[in-house]
């Protein structure tokens, strides 16, 4: 897949703003530089990627806000070679972010129409999760467990 100059300025762009909300780390800020977020939303909507707000993706979905990942992973902390469990892949974007940070991403997706998209994707964009699992994030992932780190990215039933 090909990026271009213009959405590479709209990540720059995207970088400074979320930069100016406070995102100091500079393995996410340089992962964020690097993720083209528009390949994570649907084509309809690339025009849009690197606005800082939530978009719906499919199955009544929505890849999160970018100052949303970018926050988390901040909290997180992330370094090199940690293992970090991801419940709920969806589009795979906050995967990527980490994967592109380095960490070793195990992520977990239980709807299956997405679970078939991001793996696409993630073939296309050569991005390689030590694990992405089809299956309920409740369960976590308990045969490679302990993680370093966990984020959950999915909403839960009460």
């Amino acid at each position: 897949m090909k990026d271009s100059y213009k959405f590479l300025g709209r990540r720059k762009d995207l970088v400074n703003e979320i930069k100016s909300k406070g995102i100091t780390d500079k393995g996410v800020l340089e992962s964020f530089l690097i993720t083209p977020r528009h390949y994570f939303v649907d084509s309809g909507l690339e025009e849009h990627a690197y606005i800082d707000k939530a978009l719906p993706i499919i199955e009544d979905q929505t890849i999160s806000q970018p100052f949303t990942v970018a926050f988390q992973t901040q909290l997180l902390s992330p370094k090199k070679k940690q293992k970090i469990l991801e419940v709920g892949t969806g589009s795979g974007y906050q995967a990527a972010i980490l994967y592109n940070i380095g960490v070793d991403v195990y992520t977990i997706e239980r709807n299956h129409k997405l679970f078939r998209k991001t793996t696409e994707l993630f073939k296309k964009l050569k991005i390689k999760p030590k694990i992405f699992k089809y299956g309920d994030g409740y369960k976590g992932l308990p045969n490679d467990s302990p993680f370093d780190g966990i984020i959950v990215t999915a909403g839960a039933p009460e």
